[in-house]
């Protein structure tokens, strides 16, 4: 059996980092991780895939012209960068409540080694941009067979 030790503010603390977390609007709610950065407005959500032959990203970024994305991919890294543009509001046309994200986005992604940067493509459509990742063609491991003499 082993002895924990009480502490009375840890679930209160527990509370606060999770609320501080969902209401940051830098972080759009996001999981805290090293693919976003504190400099940027708001962090589109992602989902990324593996399969036999290919990475594939895609990327929540409604809004956004796909032309105004800047994807670089260097040491390893990919970095996904741009901007969604903040509309005019006129005072007075009776907005209750503006949540839609606007200013500057940006996420990077550590690559396995076997990503070929070499073929990376995406491209964007109905504010979903897909980023596929295609794994280098590598020679199949050989099986080596030990003689006996």
């Amino acid at each position: 059996m082993s002895i924990t030790r009480y502490d009375p503010w840890n679930r209160f603390n527990q509370m606060q980092k999770e609320l501080e977390r969902l209401l940051d609007p830098r972080l759009g709610g996001a999981s805290d991780d090293s693919s976003s950065v504190a400099t940027c407005d708001w962090v589109p959500a992602v989902d990324i895939k593996e399969e036999a032959d290919r990475f594939v990203i895609h990327a929540d970024i409604p809004g956004v012209d796909p032309q105004n994305i800047d994807i670089t991919m260097e040491n390893g890294v990919l970095t996904l960068k741009g901007q969604r543009m903040s509309e005019q509001k006129e005072a007075g046309e009776g907005y209750k409540r503006v949540e839609r994200a606007r200013g500057t986005f940006y996420r990077r992604f550590g690559l396995p080694d076997t990503a070929d940067a070499s073929r990376i493509s995406a491209h964007g459509q109905h504010g979903v941009l897909e980023i596929v990742i295609p794994k280098q063609e590598r020679a199949a491991p050989r099986k080596i067979t030990v003689e006996t003499r």
